[in-house]
């Protein structure tokens, strides 16, 4: 999508997953565009084959200001610690519930312990990241912006992607619920739904989707992380004050 002329200076944003692929390169966007950047994940070490510095370094690297704290978004209360530490910076201005995990599994394939890790993270993360961001918002008597990652696996059957599907089908549902909500106090809720984007999820991956443009249909080429930020920033950012409920699909053409 390329960029955005989006100024969040004087603005917190939260991005849980942030230290890798999407997430960072969605940190680092807010970042240029003058935003502190709070990176709430498990590990700072980005995953990203030829990243070394972690993502709140790099934001300051470019001139930003961000902090990490270490998060595991499958535990509220960790979710709550980040919130805190955003209020170290003024509070939450915009929240971008970003972090996920995948295991390929058939459908038959799938155990109670594969579908309570990829829920835990992939959803329970983004209802109560959603919640506790609204609830600082809310307290602080703010408006603010809420950002979900979605998936076009929400909405599109694909082998071996059943539980991982069921979470994203989720957000979207969660996005649409909390947006009607929390509408009365100016929170605007939305979603961006990715494609096959090429990064390091799960081991591999970015290589795997790297090799789509081998098919000859949509997408031509698999996404990067860089495709993503311009469409998180456009969700939070005041050109998108009319727009809440919604998903923006950056896929490259999968859905069609």
């Amino acid at each position: 999508m390329g960029t955005i002329d989006a100024d969040f200076a004087d603005e917190t944003v939260v991005v849980t997953g942030g230290s890798s692929g999407i997430g960072r390169a969605v940190a680092l966007g807010f970042g240029d565009a003058g935003a502190t950047v709070i990176n709430a994940d498990v590990r700072a070490t980005p995953k990203d084959v030829g990243a070394e510095t972690p993502t709140h370094e790099a934001v300051e690297e470019r001139g930003g200001a961000a902090a990490f704290v270490e998060t595991d978004v499958s535990e509220p209360a960790q979710i709550e610690t980040a919130v805190e530490a955003a209020r170290e910076f003024g509070g939450v201005d915009v929240m971008v519930n970003n972090a996920g995990v995948h295991r390929s599994r058939a459908f038959l394939d799938v155990t109670p312990e594969d579908f309570e890790f990829v829920h835990g993270v992939n959803l329970r993360g983004a209802f109560f990241g959603t919640q506790l961001a609204a609830k600082d918002m809310i307290d602080r008597g703010v408006e603010g912006a809420i950002v979900n990652t979605s998936s076009t696996t929400a909405e599109r059957a694909e082998w071996d992607h059943s539980h991982y599907a069921t979470t994203k089908g989720g957000i979207q549902m969660l996005t649409r619920s909390a947006a009607l909500e929390l509408d009365g106090h100016g929170i605007r809720v939305n979603a961006v739904a990715p494609g096959p984007i090429a990064t390091e999820i799960r081991e591999g991956w970015a290589e795997e989707a790297s090799k789509i443009a081998d098919t000859g249909g949509l997408p031509s080429r698999a996404g990067t992380p860089e495709d993503l930020p311009a469409a998180y920033l456009y969700l939070a950012s005041e050109g998108a004050g009319y727009v809440t409920g919604e998903t923006v699909w950056v896929d490259g053409g999968a859905s069609l």
